[in-house]
């Protein structure tokens, strides 16, 4: 296995997936309120790595079969990362968001939490274009390693996961101020456009 494609792969799953959206924000809120914390980062991270592993073994059969997808799915990556790095860049210049958390709420029960968080994973087209299209495409240009990139890619998604998820009680405080969403958003945008030019690079 690559050492270097397997960084590449570790960097860029968590390039993508750092993208504060619906999945990320469940699994937040679930750490805010330390209910059901393992089974939902595992649950998201178990999720991601079926979708990684769907794209990178399939993605680039499809390719092969119809060549001119591998352009057109890069080229369209890359716009959508631009897009949504403009989206975080307003976000951070505008005002801020915080998340909800009620103290003292009653925890859900474990089924119907895990079913919210499948929704959240399954039903987000942002998370099929991530890992099946994104990551899939961006494994086509390691040929014959894409193994050690996809290995990456579900390294990256564990870790994310579950740090966000047990580090959430540490976070709150910093959370707490407008300032702290406002950096974090300019860093995705900064993230997003990084990704998007390594894509047109990639031609």
């Amino acid at each position: 296995m690559s050492l270097a494609i397997f960084v590449t792969g570790l960097t860029m799953g968590l390039g993508l997936i750092v993208a504060i959206g619906a999945q990320n924000a469940f699994v937040l809120r679930q750490g805010l309120r330390g209910q059901h914390v393992f089974a939902v980062c595992l649950t998201c991270a178990l999720s991601d790595a079926m979708l990684i592993l769907l794209g990178v073994t399939s993605f680039g059969r499809i390719a092969a079969w119809l060549p001119w997808i591998d352009p057109v799915m890069r080229y369209g990556g890359a716009a959508f990362l631009i897009a949504y790095g403009a989206r975080s860049l307003h976000s951070a210049l505008g005002p801020a968001g915080a998340l909800i958390v009620t103290e003292g709420s009653r925890p859900a029960p474990l089924g119907p939490t895990l079913l919210t968080c499948l929704a959240f994973t399954w039903l987000n087209p942002h998370v099929w274009l991530d890992t099946v299209v994104l990551l899939g495409t961006i494994s086509t240009r390691f040929p014959g390693q894409q193994a050690a990139f996809a290995a990456g890619a579900m390294s990256g998604s564990v870790l994310f996961f579950f740090a966000l998820g047990y580090a959430a009680r540490w976070l709150r405080p910093v959370f707490a101020r407008p300032s702290a969403w406002r950096v974090l958003e300019g860093l995705i945008a900064l993230v997003m456009w990084a990704i998007a030019l390594k894509l047109i690079r990639g031609a």
